[in-house]
C-alpha cells in the first residue's frame, strides 16, 4: 500500500554558488568546485529530504551508494543537509 509508492531517490555530490555570467561562460573541461570534501559522505535524498549518508561504490560499470548513516524514521529526524555556507564554495 503506502510502501508501494514510487519516490524520487537521488545522491547529492555537493553544491556551489556561481554568478550567472560564470555559468554562461562554462566550457568543456572546466571544473566547478563543490562544498564537500572528497572523503565526506554523500547525501541520499528521498523526495528532496536527506534520509541517509553513504559512500560511493562501483558495481560493475555502475555507481552505487553504500549507506553508512541513517536518519531517524520520521521526516523531522532526517539528517540536516550541510549548508552551502558551511564550507568553501567556488566558482571558476
Amino acid at each position: 500500500m503506502l510502501k508501494d509508492i514510487d519516490v524520487a531517490v537521488s545522491v547529492e555530490l555537493g553544491a556551489s554558488s556561481m554568478r550567472l555570467r560564470d555559468i554562461c561562460a562554462l566550457g568543456e573541461g572546466q571544473v566547478i568546485m563543490l562544498d564537500r570534501l572528497i572523503d565526506e559522505p554523500l547525501d541520499l535524498l528521498v523526495n528532496g529530504k536527506v534520509v541517509a549518508r553513504g559512500e560511493v561504490v562501483a558495481e560493475g560499470n555502475r555507481f552505487g551508494l553504500r549507506i553508512i548513516e541513517l536518519a531517524g524514521g520520521e521526516a523531522e529526524d532526517a539528517i540536516p543537509a550541510p549548508s552551502a555556507s558551511a564550507g568553501p564554495v567556488g566558482g571558476l
